[in-house]
C-alpha cells in the first residue's frame, strides 16, 4: 500500500497535470482502504475475506464548470487518459455558479493529529475466536434454538486530499467490529434479534461474549409477542434506534435541502427545535471517534460545534457549494467520495444525556410503548411526517412488560423533536449516538 507522503507526491503531480492541459483549478482524493471479515455460524467458518482497494478521485475546473472522474488503475498511461477526460467532461458539462475551491486563505493549515487509527492489525485467528465467543454465548442463554451467525470485522481507511489552492493532508482511520444474530422459539413462533459492538481500537472492544449473551436475551425476550389496540401514548426509543431521531435531524439541517427548500426545518434557524436544555454536539476531533476527521472533504479545518444550543437551532450543516447558495460560511461539514463532488455532511454527532436514568424515564412513562426496532422509512423531509413500522415492548407499572409486534407508530418531527426527553445513558457506540428518548406521545397504530 502507498505511504501517506507517497500519496500526496501522486496527487501534487495529478494536479500540476491537470492545470498544465487547461483546468483553471483541481483538487485530488485517493482512498486507500484494507479490511478483513469473518463470518461463521453454528460454529463453522463459512466466510473469511481479505480485501484492498485504491481509489483516485480528481475534480476539475474551467471557469464555472466542473468534473469528477475516478480510477482504480494507477499506471501513468492510466492517469493521463484520467486528466484528459476530465477536462473533456468540464468544458461540456453545465456552468454552476456555486462550484469552486475555498480561497486559500481559508484552507486548514494546521493538521491535528488524531488518536481514530489502531496500526495493529488482528489476525484472521483473532477474528474467528471473537465470533466463535460471540456465538456461543448467544447460544448458551436458554431458549435460543437456532443462529443466524457470529461475524467479527477489521478496517483501515487511508485518505489524502490535495488541491490547487495550496491544500495538502491525509489522515488514517480504523474500525473493529463483533456481533451475532440467534432465533428464539420454535416454528411460527421464533423471534430473532442481535447484538453488535464496534470501535476504533480492538482494546476497546467489548467482550464478544457479552455481546453474544446480549443477543440471545434480547432473542428470547421477543417470544410469544402481543398486538395492542390503537392508541396514543408515550414512545421510548431504545439506544439502538435512538439516534434515528437525530439522523431525521441531520438530514433537515444538511446545507444542500435548506438551498433547495426542502426542510421541515428550513424556517427555523435561531429558533426553538428542541425542550429547554437540550444540546445536540458535532464534534470532529472527538478521540477514537468513529466519524473523527482532523479536515473535511474541502480542505477546511474542523472543530466541535453545538449544532442546537439550550433547545436552539444554531447551525446548518454546510459546504462550500451549499454555503455559497445561502450566502454563509461554510461549516466544514463536506464529504465526498472520489467520484463525486462533495455534500454536507455530520461526523461524530450526538445529543447530550439528561439527568435522569434510563430506568427512570420508564418508570416515570409509567405506561406506553418502548422501540427497539424501526421497519421501513415512512418520512417525509419536507413536511416532517413521520410514521413508521416498530417492534418492542409494552410498558406496564413504570417497568417493561410483555412484548409488542407488527405496529406502526406516526406524528410530526416538528412535534417529536419539541417533547423530548433524554436519559443518562449516553454511549457512544456509533458515528451518529443519543441516549434513550422518550417523546410524550405519538399514535401507535395496532390490531
Amino acid at each position: 500500500m502507498v505511504h501517506d507522503d507517497e500519496a500526496l507526491d501522486l496527487l501534487s503531480a495529478l494536479l500540476a497535470q491537470a492545470k498544465k492541459s487547461g483546468a483553471d483549478a483541481a483538487d485530488g482524493l485517493l482512498v486507500r482502504s484494507a479490511s478483513l471479515s469473518h463470518t461463521q455460524r453454528l460454529g463453522k467458518v463459512e466466510k473469511l475475506e481479505r480485501s484492498e482497494s485504491r481509489d483516485l478521485g480528481l475534480r476539475v475546473f474551467i471557469g464555472a464548470r466542473q468534473a469528477v472522474v475516478s480510477t482504480t488503475d494507477h499506471d501513468a498511461k492510466s492517469l493521463d487518459a484520467l486528466v484528459e477526460r476530465a477536462i473533456a467532461m468540464a468544458r461540456v458539462v453545465p456552468e454552476d455558479p456555486f462550484c469552486g475551491l475555498a480561497p486559500e486563505a481559508m484552507i486548514a493549515r494546521n493538521i491535528p493529529v488524531l488518536d481514530i487509527c489502531d496500526v495493529v492489525e488482528p489476525s484472521p485467528e483473532t477474528l474467528i475466536e471473537r465470533a466463535r465467543e460471540c456465538e456461543a454465548a448467544a447460544r448458551a442463554v436458554p431458549g435460543v434454538t437456532n443462529s443466524e451467525g457470529a461475524d467479527a470485522g477489521w478496517s483501515t481507511v487511508s485518505v489524502a486530499l490535495a488541491a490547487s489552492n495550496g491544500f495538502a493532508g491525509h489522515y488514517r482511520t480504523s474500525e473493529h467490529s463483533v456481533g451475532a444474530a440467534v432465533l428464539a422459539g420454535q416454528g411460527t413462533g421464533m423471534e430473532r434479534d442481535y447484538d453488535a459492538s464496534s470501535s476504533v481500537y480492538g482494546s476497546d472492544l467489548e467482550a464478544a461474549a457479552a455481546v453474544g449473551t446480549r443477543a440471545g436475551e434480547k432473542a428470547v425476550r421477543r417470544l410469544n409477542p402481543r398486538k395492542i389496540k390503537t392508541t396514543k401514548a408515550p414512545v421510548v426509543f431504545d439506544p439502538r434506534v435512538s439516534n434515528r431521531i437525530l439522523g431525521h435531524l441531520a438530514a433537515a439541517i444538511d446545507g444542500s435541502a435548506i438551498a433547495r427548500g426542502t426542510s421541515f426545518l428550513l424556517d427555523k434557524m435561531g429558533k426553538r427545535i428542541l425542550p429547554s436544555g437540550m444540546n445536540v454536539i458535532d464534534d470532529p476531533l472527538r478521540p477514537r471517534g468513529f466519524r473523527s476527521k482532523p479536515f473535511d472533504g474541502e480542505g477546511i479545518a474542523t472543530k466541535r460545534r453545538a449544532v442546537v444550543e439550550d433547545g436552539v437551532l444554531t447551525t446548518w450543516f454546510l459546504d462550500l457549494r451549499s454555503a455559497r447558495q445561502l450566502g454563509l460560511t461554510t461549516t466544514g461539514h463536506a464529504a465526498r467520495g472520489t467520484s463525486s463532488p462533495p455534500v454536507p455532511a455530520p461526523t461524530n454527532l450526538y445529543l447530550e444525556p439528561g439527568k435522569i436514568s434510563a430506568t427512570g424515564l420508564i418508570k416515570e412513562t409509567g405506561s406506553g410503548l418502548y422501540v427497539t426496532e424501526l421497519i421501513g422509512f415512512g418520512v417525509n423531509g419536507v413536511t416532517g411526517d413521520y410514521s413508521r413500522g416498530a417492534a418492542g415492548y409494552w410498558i406496564e407499572n413504570g417497568a417493561l412488560g410483555y412484548p409488542v409486534s407488527e405496529i406502526t407508530i406516526a406524528s410530526n418531527l416538528k412535534e417529536m423533536l419539541l417533547n423530548l426527553t433524554a436519559a443518562s445513558d449516553l454511549v457512544f457506540r456509533y458515528g451518529m449516538n443519543a441516549p434513550t428518548l422518550r417523546i410524550s406521545e405519538m399514535t401507535i397504530a395496532g390490531a
